[in-house]
C-alpha cells in the first residue's frame, strides 16, 4: 500500500522583525526542526516518499547558508522527496532553486519539480503529477493540464500544487492562482496534495491542504501539522492522518476588561498556557490602579516564562478606586496630581492625551506603591 507524507508553505528564510532577537531566531529556528520532525516522522511511518507542495522558500533572494540548511534538514528521510516551487519561490528562469543547483546543495533523492508534467517514482507506485509556478501570480488554472497527462495503469496519479482552491478559501491567502475544486474528479487524481493555505483543510476526500509544519502567524486555522496518505491501490479512497509537527503555539487574543474577574480569568488562562507560547494581548476597558499593578507583575513572569509576549494596554483606562488612593497615600499635592490625571483620561478618553495620563497614573502608582506591599509580593 503506497504511503506518503504530504506537507507544504515552509517558508524558509522568513524573519520576525516585530520580535525581539532573540524570540525572532527562535522562530527561525523552530521551522528547520519542524523539517527534521516531519523527516523522521516519515521515517518511521514508512512512507515511501515525501511531497513539498510549494513555498519551500519564503523568498528568492534567501542566503545560501538557508538554502543548504533546507537540504541539510532532510537527511532524516532517505526516500524520494518532490518540492514544488509556489509563489513564494517560483520557478523563474534564475531562482532561488537554479541557485541551489549550482551550489550542489540538493541531495540525489530529492526531485525539483521545476517544470509541469510527471515526475514517475516506479518504485514506490507513484506518479507525480506537477505544477509549478513559473510566475508569483497566475489566472489560469495550472492543474488543467492534469487531465492530458498519461500514467501507469498501476501507479497512483497524485496531482502536486500551490493555489487557492476556487470558491472554498478566504479572500486573504497569500496567492490567487486559481485551482478548480473538483479537479481531483475530473483529472482521475487519486489524491491533490495542495499548499499555500497554511492550516491543514479538506477540501473533498483526495484534496488536501496540509498547511505549514511550524506556524508564523496568528490565525486560528490549525497550522503545524504534517499529513500522511496511504492509498491502497489506484482508484481507492485515501486515508489522511494529521501529525503534528509545531513547537510553539500562536495565541492571539482581544480581552475587555470590566470587572475585577475579567482580569482574573485572564491572568488564569495566560498562566495555563504552555510554555512554547507565542502570546499577543490587546486589551481593551477599564482597570484599578490595583488591577494594573497586578496585570504587570503577572506580564513581566509571563515574558520570563513564554517564548514571547506583548501586550496592547492602550485601549486599558485605568479607574483608581478609593482604596487605590488610600493605599498610595498621596495627600497633598501628590493626590492633586492623582486627581488631575484621573480628570484628564476620563475627559480626553480618546484623544491624545488620555494614553499619556493613563500611562502617569500607572507609574505614578509603582513609584508610591508601599514598600511593605512589595515585599509581601
Amino acid at each position: 500500500m503506497p504511503k506518503f507524507l504530504h506537507t507544504a508553505d515552509w517558508q524558509m528564510g522568513r524573519t520576525y522583525s516585530r520580535f525581539s532577537a532573540e524570540d525572532g531566531a527562535a522562530l527561525v529556528e523552530a521551522r528547520y526542526k519542524a523539517i527534521e520532525r516531519l523527516a523522521a516522522l516519515a521515517t518511521e511511518h514508512q512512507c515511501d516518499a515525501v511531497l513539498v507542495a510549494g513555498d519551500v522558500f519564503d523568498a528568492q533572494a534567501v542566503s545560501d547558508r538557508t538554502i543548504r540548511r533546507v537540504f541539510n534538514a532532510t537527511s532524516g528521510f532517505a526516500g524520494p522527496w518532490v518540492m514544488l516551487p509556489g509563489n513564494h519561490d517560483a520557478a523563474l528562469s534564475e531562482s532561488v532553486w537554479t541557485r541551489a543547483q549550482r551550489l550542489g546543495a540538493v541531495p540525489q533523492n530529492v526531485h525539483l519539480a521545476l517544470e509541469p508534467g510527471v515526475i514517475p517514482l516506479p518504485e514506490q507506485g507513484i506518479a507525480v503529477l506537477s505544477a509549478p509556478l513559473t510566475q508569483r501570480h497566475t489566472y489560469g488554472d495550472l492543474t488543467q493540464p492534469f487531465s492530458s497527462l498519461d500514467t501507469a495503469p498501476d501507479m497512483l496519479r497524485i496531482g502536486l500544487a500551490h493555489g487557492s482552491v476556487q470558491g472554498l478559501l478566504a479572500d486573504d491567502i497569500d496567492s490567487t492562482n486559481p485551482i478548480a475544486p473538483d479537479r481531483a474528479a475530473t483529472a482521475n487524481l487519486d489524491y491533490l496534495a495542495l499548499g499555500d493555505w497554511h492550516g491543514a483543510k479538506q477540501i473533498n476526500e483526495r484534496t488536501w491542504y496540509s498547511g505549514t509544519p511550524e506556524p508564523e502567524r496568528f490565525r486560528n486555522n490549525d497550522a503545524g501539522y504534517v499529513l500522511i496518505v496511504e492509498i491502497e491501490e489506484p482508484g481507492a479512497t485515501p486515508q489522511v492522518s494529521r501529525h503534528e509537527t509545531a513547537r510553539y503555539q500562536w495565541h492571539q487574543w482581544r480581552e475587555t476588561l470590566s470587572v475585577p474577574s475579567d482580569l482574573d480569568e485572564l491572568l488564569a488562562r495566560i498562566g495555563q498556557l504552555p510554555e512554547a507560547s507565542v502570546l499577543d494581548l490587546k486589551l481593551n476597558g477599564t482597570l484599578t490602579l490595583a488591577g494594573d499593578q497586578k496585570l504587570t507583575e503577572a506580564l513581566s513572569i509571563a515574558e520570563a516564562r513564554y517564548r514571547s509576549v506583548t501586550c496592547d494596554r492602550s485601549g486599558l483606562q485605568l479607574e483608581p478606586t478609593e482604596e487605590d488612593i488610600a493605599e498610595l497615600q498621596a495627600d497633598g499635592y501628590l493626590g492633586e496630581v492623582v486627581q488631575e490625571l484621573r480628570e484628564i483620561q476620563q475627559a480626553t478618553e480618546t484623544g491624545e492625551d488620555a494614553p499619556v495620563a493613563r500611562e502617569a497614573l500607572g507609574i505614578l502608582a509603582r513609584l508610591l506603591k508601599p514598600k511593605d506591599a512589595e515585599v509581601a509580593q
